[in-house]
């Protein structure tokens, strides 16, 4: 039979599960691969559950948006952390992870053939969801320090522009991008009448006394800012799939019409944890965030090391630091020694959209402090062993 085709084979296959793949051939590989943490939900996210186990109708649907009290506990803290307040002009949806919210905007936004513009290196399931969604990704390159420049966004916007792209912190470089910065980019998308997409997953993580900004705070641009963001990091909710979104009044009948053909609604029992989670106390993240703290100085004081093999670019967010490996290896086939001979995993920058060099994305979120440090020692003793063979 003739092999049938469709817009799929235009999108990159996950990087994940073939390096993980590689792992499980190679027992005994400390991954510091995966962007996760090690910690598990507040307990409050598990007494929850009881109140949903309570309500004997929580097995019907509910609403598409989310439930509401988990609306009303998202706005609070929308208003008391990020500074957005929710009035009659934005709203909030809650979708299953942030990955979904980002799909819900660019189908909500864009024509087939539209342009989405992303900084790189981008973050793999955004460029995905532009090329399943029939668009086109316009790359922009940041600087050597992975800070956005905002003269070249400005440059590549065309006719067929529906959006440029943020995420601060970032994954994968784990850089913070500045208030000035923001505004910047906000106001050029303002001006131009096309929508600033800011993802803001990790907007927990960030070190050195730095501050995370949220575009959609500054209010004079709110028609057309869309803010994602996720419990997945900050609450240890990967596999609960809750996120949300704030968006435009304007895009909420769009938005709903995406999110009731894929989902029809957020898994209802995610939603009571993810209530719960947000009645955790303050250290439940001051204490978790301040492990990682300690683990990313440990891991910073080891990729020190390896200064002249590599370029170590200063990153005070996420759980990321994104090396540039001087050698003219291949970067999956320099993964895959690492992995095969030194038991150590990364991901390579070419999922990434950076294919002019050999990066790497070190992860450190999932690991222990001891577990991070024989992690790291394998990763920096594996690049002075196979780099300067």
């Amino acid at each position: 039979m003739e092999s049938l085709t469709s817009r799929m084979q235009a999108v990159q296959s996950p990087i994940i599960p073939v390096v993980g793949e590689l792992i499980k051939n190679s027992p005994g590989t400390i991954s510091l691969g995966q962007g996760v943490v090690s910690y598990n939900p507040p307990p409050e996210a598990i007494e929850f559950l009881a109140k949903f186990l309570a309500e004997t109708d929580n097995n019907l649907y509910r609403s598409v948006e989310g439930i509401p009290p988990l609306v009303t506990a998202l706005a609070g803290k929308l208003q008391d952390f990020n500074g957005i307040e929710i009035n009659q002009e934005n709203c909030i949806v809650v979708t299953a992870g942030s990955n979904m919210g980002f799909m819900n905007a660019i189908l909500a936004i864009t024509n087939p053939g539209d342009e989405i513009i992303l900084n790189t290196p981008y973050y793999f399931n955004h460029e995905m969801a532009i090329a399943m969604a029939g668009c086109h990704p316009v790359l922009v390159a940041t600087d050597e320090n992975y800070q956005l420049r905002q003269d070249a966004i400005a440059q590549a916007i065309t006719p067929k522009t529906r959006a440029v792209v943020t995420i601060s912190p970032n994954n994968p470089s784990g850089v913070v991008y500045s208030e000035a910065a923001l505004r910047q980019v906000n106001q050029i998308c303002g001006d131009h009448n096309i929508y600033h997409i800011s993802d803001e997953a990790y907007e927990y993580f960030t070190y050195n006394g730095i501050k995370h900004i949220s575009p959609g705070s500054f209010g004079n641009n709110s028609e057309y800012t869309i803010s994602l963001y996720s419990l997945s990091k900050a609450y240890g909710f990967a596999s609960w799939r809750i996120g949300y979104m704030v968006i435009p009044k304007h895009l909420l009948v769009a938005v709903k019409k995406v999110q009731d053909t894929i989902l029809i609604c957020p898994p209802v029992i995610s939603q009571y944890a993810a209530l719960g989670a947000l009645q955790a106390k303050e250290e439940y993240l001051q204490s978790h965030i301040g492990a990682i703290a300690q683990v990313r100085q440990l891991v910073l004081d080891s990729l020190n090391r390896l200064q002249g093999l590599c370029s170590i670019i200063p990153a005070d967010g996420a759980f990321y630091f994104f090396l540039k490996v001087h050698t003219q290896i291949d970067p999956f086939e320099l993964v895959k020694r690492l992995i095969q001979e030194h038991k150590v995993a990364v991901i390579p920058g070419t999922t990434f959209g950076i294919d002019d060099g050999c990066y790497l994305r070190v992860a450190y979120g999932a690991l222990q402090k001891e577990t991070a440090k024989a992690g790291i020692e394998r990763l920096v003793q594996g690049l002075e062993t196979i780099v300067r063979s």
